[in-house]
């Protein structure tokens, strides 16, 4: 199958610094899967360069033809005193229908939220806000940078089943970094795990039990899984009963 958007031997440097490594990463339609990685390991960097925010040093990018991609940042700050209705939000980047904002709103669990204040929303109410917003567009591949950032534990568990039921009805891919291990590692058919380059990756089951990763993570990871377990309908078999472990040469 065709990957929506992939890395082939991506390099990334910043002010000097190696952030990535030689990074290879495909995502193909229909999979949800995580990134998970140590604070400065490069999880963001890898999003900028798929959304092309960053330019490689080496390496290179490339998207399906007329691929669409949607996007929930880490935060997103709003004036507070600033008069904003969610519906109007919606509207800020082009002209939206009332159908395709109360299908998009539908979606994201938020329905009757159109009328509503940004500035008095939930932060749960804001983040199904910006999932909102992000899949206007019908997108191929979602894309969320540790959106879950401020939530609880129960609030970040009911977000991930609310992106699985968005992948569930439309079908397209999910790519999320998150530092949510106890919840996000079950929620996803394919775990990827970044220092720099991609140290191992495959199912969460098997990534958890990965000396690499436990070496990032520590052995408190165990039992993770236990949380939020469920079966998926789009189990790739390229995320099946082994890690590929990888070391930076």
């Amino acid at each position: 199958m065709t990957a929506l958007v992939e890395t082939l031997g991506l390099t990334v440097r910043l002010g000097g610094a190696t952030i990535l490594d030689r990074v290879d990463f495909g995502i193909e339609r229909g999979e949800i899967v995580t990134v998970v990685g140590p604070n400065g390991s490069g999880k963001s960097t890898l999003l900028r360069a798929l959304l092309g925010g960053v330019r490689p040093a080496a390496g290179q990018v490339r998207r399906a033809p007329g691929v669409r991609l949607g996007y929930v940042p880490q935060r997103l700050v709003l004036d507070p005193t600033l008069p904003m209705t969610v519906a109007r939000f919606l509207t800020l980047s082009r002209r939206v229908s009332r159908a395709e904002r109360a299908a998009a709103l539908e979606k994201a669990g938020v329905p009757d939220a159109g009328g509503q204040q940004m500035s008095a929303l939930s932060g749960g109410q804001f983040q199904r806000v910006l999932l909102a917003r992000a899949i206007l567009d019908d997108p191929d591949l979602l894309i969320l940078d540790e959106a879950t950032a401020g939530l609880d534990q129960p609030g970040a568990a009911a977000f991930y089943r609310r992106i699985e039921e968005v992948r569930a009805e439309t079908g397209c891919a999910v790519l999320m970094v998150s530092h949510d291990l106890h919840v996000v590692m079950s929620a996803s058919d394919r775990v990827v795990c970044l220092n720099g380059h991609v140290c191992c990756e495959g199912a969460p089951e098997v990534v958890a039990e990965a000396p690499v990763y436990r070496a990032l993570f520590g052995e408190g990871t165990q039992g993770a899984l236990a949380l939020y377990r469920h079966s998926h309908d789009h189990r790739h078999d390229r995320a099946g009963s082994e890690a590929r472990i990888r070391e930076a040469g």
